[in-house]
């Protein structure tokens, strides 16, 4: 067995016995790795006020070669992320972010960018210098991205008239072709997802840079809505998953003001 000292971001944790935890991190040099944290619960200075979901930890766990859990050795606090964990709206939204990356990441496959992503995202997501919505919609149109599943904003699938020149201010948006249909191609053709023309303009800045560029952004109150139906419609779909912590997201986004 060997040691891996590596930043970390946490994804999830479940209580194992009367005593231990089972921690799962995605870890800058790694990728996922999912850990067992023995007496966790029982010990009051190895891992006090650590082990909490997305905060950002240097840690040490020892790599078992005969295919069970690594054990967590070590783990020291980095960035606490305090204020979403202080804020119901953010801490759905974060939870929400978790799940996807931890759906879509395979164990042991290091995914520098999406880590940069996520981290950057809690970040901003804790400093409240942009609504929680719009980061939300820069988390995932960059993950889209990143993942391979962008969809086509330049224009419609069928006839390739690009966006700039289609003639309607709202464009269809096909969901299961993941790309955009002008009204002179969509007949036959059904959808729930609208954009207009500054919404996919926002989401083509959002998506042709990193995070520093991104954030520089400030989306429309229409942009917002219709970029936040979008993304949370696209990436379940194309993943095929239907996400717990989405549905508790839109419940909580219906019973505040923020976010």
């Amino acid at each position: 067995m060997s040691l891996v000292n590596t930043p970390a971001i946490m994804l999830r944790r479940k209580d194992y016995g009367d005593y231990d935890v089972i921690v799962t991190l995605f870890t800058k040099v790694a990728g996922k790795v999912t850990t067992i944290a023995k007496a966790a619960k029982k010990s009051s200075k190895r891992f006090a006020g650590t082990l909490e979901l997305f905060s950002v930890l240097q840690i040490v766990y020892r790599k078992n070669r005969r295919g069970g859990l690594a054990v967590l050795q070590e783990a020291s606090l980095q960035q606490p992320f305090a204020n979403i964990r202080n804020s119901i709206i953010k801490t759905a939204y974060a939870s929400y972010w978790a799940e996807l990356i931890n759906e879509w990441l395979e164990s042991g496959q290091a995914q520098p960018r999406l880590y940069r992503l996520f981290h950057d995202a809690l970040w901003l997501l804790d400093t409240d210098d942009m609504p929680a919505a719009g980061v939300s919609i820069i988390l995932q149109t960059q993950f889209a991205q990143a993942t391979g599943f962008e969809p086509n904003l330049v224009g419609c699938q069928r006839c390739r008239t690009k966006t700039d020149f289609l003639t309607e201010n709202q464009v269809m948006f096909d969901i299961v072709s993941g790309s955009l249909v002008c009204d002179r191609c969509n007949a036959g053709l059904s959808s729930e997802i609208y954009l207009s023309k500054g919404t996919i303009k926002q989401l083509q800045w959002v998506a042709s840079g990193d995070m520093a560029k991104a954030q520089r952004i400030r989306f429309t109150p229409q942009a917002l809505k219709e970029g936040l139906t979008f993304v949370e419609r696209f990436l379940p779909y194309h993943l095929g998953k239907s996400f717990k912590s989405l549905a508790f997201l839109r419940k909580m986004r219906n019973t505040t003001v923020e976010g």
